[in-house]
């Protein structure tokens, strides 16, 4: 298929208003993880709007929406749930009501990634106006909980709706440029136990608070040993969390658990990650128990879809058909080189490349640096750009593919 990529660009730029309305309807409702009804229902009118073929809601509450009907099936993806709002007062505007002029919009989600969904949607009727409904079935999904647990939506997906696309954009915020993977991490747990006793019967300075101490500085010094690679970095850890469990103040703890954040580089496993802590000489001295902590929240649809709460990272090889198909996009759309490079934060790539080796890229609207921030923003021109990649992707890819 020809694409007018002028066209595209014009259409796109005729779409932002619709675009900013839509995103800032889709801010001004409280969308934390597994509370998402209202904001996939908001989802779902602007699908119906826009003239999707088809609109889904699966039993876990993640909604796909489907335009074409050809062999090759293509997604796009973003989640539409947001982190909550500790202190409201660190904002200059609602993080709800948010901010709007002619440049930016502001408002909690907006860049994570309430922003690549509107531009996705609004792809989807570029795509709909131009006629570019080629040999693909487009999927656009609107994903639940991955603010909470990365990926768990797209494990869902895949084993129950069995979705099985040849691709996957993620909307990640990567300021329009494209982001060909990112580290993982997996969260960690290690208990020391004792009895718990009167104080002023036994007293033992070894009790599990302490024997903790010496752990601790095994960590450190293994996270200066980590697995380093060259496009994603050095593998970290950190402890971010400490608990213990006691009768009193008056009583010598009977455990102590510290949670473990472990980033995961290209290389690295949740075997290999585990067996380093267990082969600590403090672990082995102390008789600590290390294990992954587990994820079983139930969603707004009243689904548990219980998982380990690993997430693996995933790279995507530079030469890639799907890689090159979107650097092609770009050059057509803008008349320059894309920025190619690799994402800080997780997605739900962790499973869709990360788990089940399916090709996942990302490009959205949004600043990286904006992720979880007070005052969070998003801008207007890259919702317009976003949107123009969008429905260019899977026609260039079809033919990529096809003449291959």
């Amino acid at each position: 298929m020809n694409v007018d990529f002028k066209k595209v660009l014009q259409k796109a730029e005729e779409y932002k208003g619709d675009i900013s309305r839509f995103l800032r309807d889709m801010i001004a409702i409280p969308s934390e993880s597994c509370d998402e009804a209202k904001v996939i229902e908001r989802i779902r009118k602007e699908m119906q709007k826009v003239g999707f073929d088809k609109i889904d809601i699966d039993k876990m509450g993640n909604i796909i929406g489907t335009i074409g009907h050809g062999k090759h099936v293509i997604a796009m993806d973003a989640h539409i749930d947001t982190i909550g709002i500790e202190d409201k007062n660190l904002w200059q505007y609602d993080p709800y009501k948010g901010y709007e002029d002619m440049e930016v919009i502001t408002g909690c989600g907006g860049s994570d990634q309430e922003g690549g969904m509107a531009s996705m949607v609004y792809a989807a009727k570029i795509i709909k106006d131009l006629d570019m409904v080629d040999d693909y079935t487009l999927l656009i999904t609107g994903t639940v909980q991955e603010e909470d647990c990365s990926g768990l939506s797209w494990q869902y997906m895949i084993n129950e709706d069995k979705l099985q696309p040849e691709f996957v954009v993620i909307a990640q915020p990567t300021s329009c440029n494209i982001y060909r993977g990112h580290q993982g991490k997996m969260e960690i747990k290690v208990i020391t136990h004792d009895l718990d006793c009167h104080e002023c019967v036994l007293k033992r300075e070894n009790n599990t608070i302490c024997k903790m101490s010496p752990i601790i500085d095994d960590l450190k010094k293994l996270n200066e040993m980590l697995h380093y690679d060259e496009f994603l970095g050095k593998g970290t850890l950190a402890v971010s969390e400490a608990f213990f469990t006691s009768s009193s103040r008056y009583t010598v703890a009977d455990s102590c658990t510290i949670s473990i954040d472990r980033k995961l580089t290209n290389g690295e496993t949740y075997v290999d990650a585990l067996e380093q802590i267990r082969n600590l000489i403090s672990i082995k001295d102390m008789n600590a128990e290390v294990s992954m902590y587990d994820y079983e929240k139930q969603s707004y649809k009243g689904v548990v879809y219980p998982t380990a709460a690993y997430f693996p990272c995933w790279v995507l090889n530079v030469n890639h058909p799907v890689c090159e198909t979107l650097v092609e996009c770009y050059k057509a759309l803008f008349n320059k080189e894309p920025l190619v490079d690799k994402g800080i934060f997780l997605t739900n790539g962790v499973s869709i490349m990360g788990r089940y080796d399916i090709p996942c890229i990302g490009f959205g609207p949004g600043h990286e640096a904006e992720v979880h921030s007070p005052n969070e923003r998003t801008w207007k021109n890259e919702l317009v750009k976003a949107a123009a990649m969008y429905a260019v992707i899977p026609s260039l890819y079809v033919g990529r593919v096809e003449k291959d």
